[in-house]
């Protein structure tokens, strides 16, 4: 009702209205009677065929203009929607996904999709699958973590992970590792509370191992920079050292005699239908992490 009292204030006339509402003048006629009575007073003056605000018209248009347009605004872009749903993408990551895989997927994405509103978020799997339940993100991209039942998830890629050190750390010398040697090495992990670390340390336990000592950093170039400086050795994936590795300052070699694999997967709540902007991205991160290292040579 509100709209058709616009649309008389703006035409001044029921006869213009009507042909911008397609409604006829009689019925627009008695909407505007309506409003004037639920309001208890007139809001226009009525000089033959015109229809002009008065004081009190002026006053109530001064205060639901905005409004409206905003209202239209967001019902234009409603329209605009796709039958996939929203153009919109929240995502979370992890932190090495973000720094090596996500720029070449977010690039190719806006592509195909420039007008895509991305959020991203960075985190473990486990506080991301919060996030999810919150509907604060949509997909996760990180490590598969304990079956949940309400978690639906789609493989990515497979890597293993090694242990890296300095181009001049004893280790470099491709000896056989010892039990004493693994024992008396300090260990920088990735965020002792992340899935990754959970698994290194579950695999150099059962190997009867524990190092002296674990320091816990929240950036994989930093542990990077770290080893480089002997200060201890870590355990990465290839893809996120590659550069390293091609330039010889990082050596790496196996955890031990039973690779430690993970599960690269992009979760999502059970149930819910994926969009094309998801599926698009789901394509592309198995894409991308194609490309990446992901073997043992030169190791």
């Amino acid at each position: 009702m509100l709209k058709l009292f616009c649309s008389v204030a703006r035409s001044g006339s029921l006869v213009g209205a009507s042909r911008e509402l397609h409604l006829t003048p009689s019925a627009i006629s008695h909407a505007l009677k309506h409003l004037e009575t639920s309001l208890g007073c007139r809001l226009f003056e009525r000089i033959g065929k015109r229809m002009l605000l008065n004081h009190a018209g002026e006053q109530l248009l001064a205060q639901i203009e905005k409004p409206l347009r905003d209202l239209a605004a967001a019902e234009e872009k409603l329209k605009q929607l796709g039958t996939w749903g929203q153009p919109r993408l929240r995502i979370g990551a992890a932190v090495s996904s973000c720094q090596y895989l996500l720029p070449n997927v977010i690039r190719e994405l806006k592509k195909s999709s420039p007008n895509l509103l991305l959020q991203v978020e960075s985190g473990d799997m486990p506080e991301m699958i919060d996030l999810m339940q919150q509907n604060r993100i949509d997909l996760a991209l990180g490590v598969a973590a304990d079956e949940k039942q309400h978690i639906e998830s789609r493989p990515v890629f497979r890597d293993e992970l090694f242990f890296v050190f300095s181009a001049s750390h004893p280790w470099a010398n491709a000896k056989p590792l010892t039990g004493a040697d693994l024992r008396k090495q300090p260990l920088i992990l990735y965020q002792q509370s992340s899935v990754t670390a959970k698994l290194v340390k579950d695999y150099l336990a059962a190997m009867e191992v524990e190092p002296p000592s674990v320091m816990e950093i929240g950036n994989i170039e930093a542990i990077k920079e770290l080893v480089k400086l002997n200060l201890g050795v870590s355990v990465l994936a290839p893809w996120t050292a590659h550069k390293e590795l091609a330039r010889g300052t990082l050596r790496m070699r196996p955890l031990g005699p039973k690779p430690l694999r993970r599960q690269w997967v992009v979760a999502w709540l059970k149930g819910r239908r994926l969009t094309l902007a998801e599926e698009t991205f789901c394509k592309l991160c198995r894409n991308v992490a194609a490309g990446m290292r992901m073997d043992r040579k030169d190791l």
